[in-house]
This record gives C-alpha cells, sequence and structure tokens, in this order.
C-alpha cells in the first residue's frame, strides 16, 4: 500500500490539474478542459480513499 505523503502528492497534483482544466472550461467554455477536469476529479476520488486507508494503517 502507499504513504500516505506520496498519496498526498499525488492528489495535490491532480488538484492542481482539477483547477486549471476548471477555469479554461468555466471561463472560455472549452469543452476539453471540461473533460479533463472531471477526469482529474475522478482520478482525486479514488486516491481520496486510499489516502484515509494508508493514513489509518500509519496510525496503528
Amino acid at each position: 500500500m502507499a504513504k500516505s505523503n506520496d498519496l498526498y502528492s499525488s492528489m495535490a497534483e491532480l488538484w492542481e490539474s482539477f483547477q486549471t482544466n476548471h477555469a479554461k472550461f468555466s471561463e472560455s467554455g472549452n469543452k476539453a478542459a471540461g473533460t479533463r477536469a472531471r477526469k482529474s476529479i475522478g482520478e482525486l476520488k479514488k486516491l481520496v480513499t486510499d489516502y484515509r486507508k494508508a493514513s489509518v494503517e500509519e496510525s496503528k
């Protein structure tokens, strides 16, 4: 299982990607950016679950 610090780094990168693409989509209507934003947030959702599991394991 991945360590929480590694997962945190991945989550931060995905969040940055989401913010950038969301801004492009909402400000200029770039449909491809909207797709990329949804993909980033979906991947982030998966990592959040893994992060929770890793942080519980590390706290034991």
